[in-house]
């Protein structure tokens, strides 16, 4: 269970907190609550009741209201009246009355310039209080004046100043001065925190990790043979815990404006925040199963009624609860070893999981000496266990690898899933240092294999963006530190939320530098490597393409007496194909071109002959002449249908039809066709009411090509989805 918190912020809100410094285009105040929101935010977010915060406001003429209305309200005040010490007895006084006498992590955090006055009447008091109910006291003070080239404390050891952020303030205010004494004096003797904010604002882009309290996923015996049977084997009680486990972003959740009509819900009250307006949204499941007698072909069933099925390739194989409990195996928990394998003949490859450990029961030492002895077995002839697990009684058994792990302080068994022989898939691949002939002969020299110089370029210029290099003394440096390495994913989502949380109608900051600083290689190393490519380039004999290659037809644009040419990308993907050419150097197009050329297609086999069409067309005019021959065929099959006997045919043809010109990036000529089509249908023009005929277009999603399959498009995603409405 997580442990319980407490923590109260008591924030300076008073009229010097107003003031801008250090040439920052915010208040002080504003400056500050930086901190403070980053620290009441990260608490929200870990959803936990049983961490809680308060905030007392020092130096303000107006209440606290709800932390969630907190935002507007934290603003400079109009008075400069109040005692920075009589607030910490305030948030004293809060703590005690809320946590009483249970256990709790409690603590105190005072943000403060120091200006005002304070007084020590009963410190001593107030110290003894924090220390017997052990709360932990943090002042966090406000620089009002910064010198950047100071960087030693010169000043006695009674102030706030930070050398190494460059906070150093002169001719400071003797009330400010005894203030700063009086709070660093407090905070010492409850063996507290103190510190300048310039260092606590400046770690807030650090993404913060969070630590995890682990629990045991298994509790039970590690054996060696069969205990019921045989008095020589070996029984450890055993504990296993997750030493790896895969943190996962925060997960969105389904929000819906409440209506206030809703039964059992009630309308927002005036005053309440915006999240107050919003319901969760309920979602429920029905099942359905065909049945040719009942209206639209399918009926409703209950959950009940089904029974489970297993996937079998693309075949569901139904079984029933009865035929499952037979086919379930029998199973307890236990951890049983079934061998053991050298370290060198396993594959890392293998692994199939996260990593566990496997320590000793706690608080028993036969178990801890058992457990020890065969992990330093298993060092010392370097070796891997291989045992059966079950975590729990009728759990599936699965297959583990445990492998010995010996530190200074400490020493357990690592543990990782193995694959059954069903999980392994085995794959034939071409060798790829030699070639194999036909007939058996072995050829290692080729055009498609690479040369002994390539495969060297190839490894020094690998070589070069090696991570771990050495520095000018000799020592090794590693460029990508794992500590300081984080999950652009996972933080950059809850940096979002909390900032969204604070302000619900600001644009989403960027990323910060410390989550991008490895997304892209540092400058020495793409220094360093740039020999090493050019190496590998000349080696490789790699030639720059043709942007125009000669099969692409060039097309110019002239506008305003200039010449523009039209990317190749602009044009259609299937007249960029470029025909494979033979090994016998046949010019094939040649001899394709002595075959005459279709110009009609025929109704019979039109779709085939509508894409041979398309593929010799030589210019946009045979596409044009192509597309009216089969819109031609296409109403035609539409007027002679009999009911809907030629619907499928009317959408096959339709579907051929977009997918070309798709391809071909020519959507205005499918368009401008489905358009008179659909006017020819509703009208009634094409052999009477074939309105089913357009449900079953629209059931096939055959409407307008919009700009999100083709860029040329002028047709809005918006106007395509009102095309495809009921009419």
């Amino acid at each position: 269970m997580a442990e319980k918190e407490a923590t109260v912020y008591i924030v300076d809100m008073g009229r010097s907190m107003g003031e801008h410094h250090h040439g920052r285009p915010m208040t002080d105040l504003e400056w500050a609550m930086q901190y403070v929101w980053d620290r009441i935010t990260a608490t929200v977010a870990t959803g936990r009741k049983t961490a809680t915060v308060g905030v007392v406001g020092l130096r303000t003429d107006v209440l606290m209201p709800d932390i969630r209305r907190l935002r507007e309200t934290i603003k400079p005040s109009n008075t400069n009246r109040g005692d920075a010490i009589s607030s910490i007895v305030i948030a004293v006084q809060m703590i005690i009355e809320y946590t009483k006498k249970n256990k709790y992590k409690r603590k105190i955090v005072l943000v403060t310039n120091g200006t005002g006055a304070m007084s020590d009447d009963n410190i001593e008091g107030i110290i003894e209080k924090i220390k017997e109910i052990d709360i932990e006291l943090v002042v966090m003070y406000v620089s009002c004046r910064r010198d950047s080239t100071f960087m030693l404390i010169l000043c006695s050891g009674a102030d706030f100043d930070d050398a190494e952020y460059g906070v150093k303030e002169e001719d400071k205010d003797s009330r400010k001065a005894e203030n700063e004494t009086l709070l660093r004096t407090l905070t010492e003797d409850c063996e507290g925190v103190y510190g300048t904010l310039e260092q606590a604002v400046s770690e807030l882009d650090i993404p913060r990790i969070k630590v995890t309290r682990s629990m045991p996923s298994f509790k039970g015996n590690l054996t060696l043979g069969n205990p019921e049977e045989y008095d020589t084997a070996i029984t450890i009680p055993v504990e296993r815990y997750f030493r790896t486990y895969v943190a996962k972003p925060i997960s969105a959740s389904s929000f819906v404006p409440r209506s206030g009509t809703e039964p059992g819900s009630q309308a927002p009250v005036k005053g309440n925040v915006e999240g107050d307006a919003l319901t969760s949204v309920r979602t429920s499941r029905t099942y359905q199963v065909t049945d040719e007698s009942a209206p639209g072909g399918k009926i409703d069933v209950e959950r009940e009624d089904l029974a489970k099925g297993y996937e079998y390739g693309r075949t569901a194989v139904p079984i029933e609860q009865t035929d499952e409990n037979i086919a379930n195996l029998q199973t307890f928990a236990g951890m049983g070893l079934i061998g053991f394998v050298q370290k060198d003949q396993y594959d890392r490859y293998m692994h199939m999981s996260n990593t566990n450990i496997i320590i000793p029961q706690r608080a028993n030492d036969n178990a801890s000496l058992a457990l020890s002895s065969l992990i330093h077995a298993l060092y010392e002839l370097e070796s891997y266990a291989v045992a059966r697990l079950v975590t729990k009684e009728s759990k599936p058994p699965m297959l583990v690898l445990l492998a010995p792990s010996v530190e200074a302080d400490y020493e357990c068994l690592l543990e990782v899933q193995l694959p059954f022989a069903e999980d392994v898939r085995s794959y034939r691949f071409p060798p790829l240092d030699r070639i194999v002939t036909v007939s058996g002969k072995v050829v290692t020299e080729h055009r498609n294999l690479p040369s002994a110089d390539l495969k060297d370029a190839m490894s020094n210029y690998v070589d070069s963006m090696e991570f771990i290099t050495t520095n000018d003394e000799g020592e090794r440096t590693d460029d990508l530190p794992i500590d300081e390495s984080f999950s652009p994913l996972l933080h950059r989502i809850e940096s979002a939320v909390r900032y969204r949380a604070v302000h619900p109608h600001d644009p989403v900051l960027d990323p910060s530098e410390r989550l991008t600083q490895f997304a892209h290689p540092s400058e020495d190393m793409v220094k360093n490597s740039k020999s090493r490519l050019g190496k590998l380039i000349s080696t490789a004999d790699v030639k720059k393409g043709n942007p125009f290659p000669n099969y692409i037809q060039k097309k110019f644009l002239l506008t305003n007496a200039f010449r523009f040419i039209v990317p190749p990308k602009t044009k259609g993907r299937k007249r960029q194909r470029e025909t494979e050419k033979p090994l016998s150097g046949l010019d094939v197009d040649a001899l394709l071109s002595l075959e005459p050329k279709r110009t009609k297609i025929s109704t019979e086999n039109a779709i085939p002959e509508f894409k041979q069409t398309l593929a010799r067309a030589e210019n946009i005019d045979a596409i044009h002449d192509a597309v009216q021959q089969m819109a031609k065929i296409i109403e035609t099959q539409i007027t002679h249908s009999l009911g809907h006997s030629n619907y499928d045919r009317v959408i096959e043809g339709l579907g051929t039809m977009r997918e070309e010109l798709v391809d071909y990036e020519e959507p205005a000529l499918y368009n401008d066709f489905v358009r008179q089509l659909k006017g020819k249908m509703l009208r009634e023009e094409l052999g009477g009411d074939r309105r089913e005929l357009w449900w079953f277009v629209r059931k096939g999603k055959l409407g307008l090509i919009g700009k999100s399959e083709v860029d040329s498009s002028a047709v809005e995603e918006e106007e395509a989805q009102e095309f495809l409405a009921a009419n």
